[in-house]
């Protein structure tokens, strides 16, 4: 862990041996207000010493609310793949997902649409990740990085049926444009 002498600013990044990955958002005048990434905003002592200091950020005169804001949320999408609210369609809500195999002697299941829906967010979610890592890798030439993009298309192409599943359009699947 280590041993803090000087004060931490806004954005400075922090792993704590109790709450794991966190970001300071506000200096109060005994505490950092540090936002982790599992266990939501928590006040930490500016005397504490047990945090391991990841990035450390100079203690600037007064940052107003929105400034912290747009640090917290450009270190968050940095380091970690939290997604965004996507909400399911209202007619959909509450409904069930049947799948009847064709051989009737044996028992159908029965899903959850919101459950489905979810595993088809976080799939689509992991691909965007995935897409990013390839577009900012370093060692893959350009070459590569559009071959492998092209994969990426195809497989939100065939991803479009589920697009019904959206309450958005803004957060459709979109394939290859003809």
């Amino acid at each position: 862990m280590s041993e803090q002498k000087e004060l931490l600013g806004v954005g400075s990044r922090v792993k704590h041996p109790a709450y794991g990955d966190g970001v300071i958002i506000r200096l109060h005048p005994a505490a950092y207000e540090v936002a982790f990434m599992v266990y939501g905003l928590k006040n930490v002592g500016k005397d504490y010493t047990q945090w391991d200091v990841i990035e450390r950020i100079e203690t600037a005169e007064a940052v107003s609310f929105s400034e912290a804001e747009k640090s917290l949320m450009k270190i968050l999408r940095q380091w970690s793949d939290i997604s965004e609210v996507v909400l399911i369609g209202d007619k959909w809500k509450g409904g069930t997902l049947l799948m009847q195999p064709y051989d009737h002697s044996l028992k159908p299941k029965d899903l959850p649409i919101e459950i489905f829906f979810h595993k088809i967010v976080m799939l689509r979610d992991r691909i965007r990740v995935l897409e990013q890592k390839i577009n900012s890798h370093t060692k893959l030439s350009e070459e590569d990085k559009i071959d492998m993009q092209q994969y990426i298309t195809r497989i939100y192409g065939s991803l479009t049926t589920f697009n019904i599943l959206f309450r958005d359009k803004d957060h459709h699947f979109v394939g290859e444009k003809s």
